[in-house]
């Protein structure tokens, strides 16, 4: 009987080992974090892997310095789309109609500056003012009248597709003024000559690295302080370690071909400036609450109507960004622009991690679907993949990231 017992608390007392509680809670908090953070390190997880394994396949060709540049420059106005997009799938909506805002905002400008001589800063000015009241009309209807999101923009797809037509005739107008068209091909300018690295890009890159951390550690110390959980000092490190490293390796390829697009430094511009309102003012947390549940935050105070016509407003003037930045790349305005662009964008987003219920995703997670799409592109054409194989494939990757974000939110609900 006294053996019985003692067998019975010494199995009893195994767990409360001294070292055994803390190697349990250390792996119960680890595997705590990775899963509420699964959506933001997921897909970066895999743009790592699908970078691999297109460097491989295409026998090194992937990563040179002038494919990364034009993977860069190909899918700038996508990305661009893609943080407008995040926002309004964030707040509950769905855009369809800026594919066809981006390419009456480049027949805009066709016809500005090349038809009327408009100095072109003046005509950027101008198309970018005409892509907010395009966004500001479609909100009205949306916020105010009530009408489906879809809907209005669906409406909008046929009517500026329509207008693009019209505007241009059904002919292309070119070439574009000489400084649009480097605002799309043009590089940060270097200094000095006959270098090994582009210095400018090697500069921007040590600050931007500098401040990635500095983030980090910012974030870490916000999340100690309300009592939140955070990484074990080991594995903050080395997450410091590997996000440096992944933008060391960055700027080194750009730096030795002809150094950072001016699309990529208007990228990283808007990303920062974006990323930032979502996170640290009222109006983000506002469209987050407002896309999470529109009735708790209508009673809570947040005028609703007023975040959805922003939200929408917002996205016309990075429509018209798009459109511009297209329009500088072709070096004309065609009645073809912007076909499929809200497909790629609304993609992006979702691959990136937001949640297709609102109230969910981020606008570093839209960047990364995009750069996967881009990614994809980009390897499966060097590999010679037809583009009907492409876009099977992109398909897939999309329901993939849905599906994945439902069997997460019923997880959630268990």
């Amino acid at each position: 009987m006294t053996s019985t017992v003692e067998q019975t608390s010494g199995r009893a007392a195994g767990p409360n080992h001294p070292n055994e509680p803390g190697r349990k809670g250390i792996r119960e908090r680890l595997s705590t974090f990775l899963m509420s953070h699964i959506r933001q390190y997921g897909m970066v997880v895999a743009l790592a892997a699908i970078v691999v394994l297109f460097q491989v396949w295409t026998g090194g060709i992937l990563l040179k310095p002038l494919n990364v540049t034009n993977i860069i420059q190909q899918n700038g106005y996508i990305l661009v789309l893609a943080i407008g997009m995040v926002i309004v799938i964030i707040a509950g909506h769905i855009d369809l109609s800026v594919g066809s805002i981006a390419g009456f905002i480049g027949a805009m400008a066709g016809v500005l500056m090349v038809r009327h001589d408009v100095p072109w800063i003046v005509g950027v000015a101008a198309c970018v003012g005409i892509g907010a009241l395009i966004g500001a009309w479609q909100g009205f209807w949306i916020a105010y009248v009530g009408i489906p999101s879809f809907i209005v923009t669906l409406g909008g797809m046929l009517v500026f597709r329509g207008a693009t037509q019209y505007l241009l005739e059904g002919q292309s107008i070119a070439p574009m003024p000489r400084g649009l068209e480097q605002v799309s091909s043009g590089f940060l300018p270097e200094i000095g000559t006959n270098a090994v690295y582009h210095w400018p890009t090697v500069i921007l890159g040590v600050v931007i690295m500098v401040a990635a951390v500095a983030v980090q550690i910012r974030r870490r110390r916000a999340q100690s302080r309300y009592g939140q959980s955070v990484l074990a000092m080991p594995l903050f490190v080395a997450k410091c370690a590997a996000i440096v490293l992944g933008l060391l390796v960055f700027t080194l390829l750009l730096a030795s071909y002809r150094g950072v697009p001016i699309v990529g430094i208007i990228l990283v511009v808007l990303t920062l400036i974006y990323a930032f309102v979502m996170r640290n003012t009222v109006f983000g947390r506002q469209v987050y609450a407002v896309g999470g549940n529109a009735d708790a935050a209508r009673l809570s105070g947040i005028r609703n109507r007023r975040i959805t016509l922003l939200v929408f407003v917002n996205m016309g003037v990075l429509a018209a960004v798009a459109g511009l930045l297209f329009a500088a790349r072709l070096n004309s305005a065609t009645p073809q622009a912007g076909i499929n662009f809200e497909l790629e964008a609304i993609a992006a987003a979702f691959i990136g991690g937001a949640s297709s219920s609102g109230g969910v995703g981020t606008v570093f997670g839209a960047i990364v679907g995009g750069l996967v799409l881009g990614v994809l592109n980009n390897g499966m054409s060097i590999l010679g993949i037809g583009s009907d194989i492409q876009q099977v494939i992109k398909g897939l990757v999309l329901l993939a990231a849905v599906g994945f974000d439902v069997y997460n939110r019923r997880r959630g609900g268990r």
